[in-house]
């Protein structure tokens, strides 16, 4: 996928979705599994606020395939490559 398709697959992304969107890109290689409050902590988000967000990410068109995966403590998304 070049880097276009990229750009045009986020197009309907807040800044908010994308900023999220990224920064599981930059993990997926070393982690499979996200919890909504810790990548909040790391963006300056809420974990409702990543929460909140996560459905839009997932349902967009990219590179990654995300799935709600689990609630203990904090929602849990399985993040893999598509």
């Amino acid at each position: 996928m070049g880097a276009s398709a990229v750009e045009l697959s986020t197009e309907g992304l807040t800044p908010k979705q994308r900023t999220i969107l990224q920064y599981l890109r930059e993990r997926v290689d070393q982690e499979t599994y996200f919890k909504s409050r810790l990548i909040g902590k790391e963006l300056g988000f809420s974990a409702k606020e990543v929460g909140s967000n996560m459905r839009a990410v997932a349902d967009a068109e990219h590179d990654l395939d995300i799935e709600q995966w689990g609630y203990s403590s904090s929602t849990t998304w399985q993040v893999t490559t598509a």
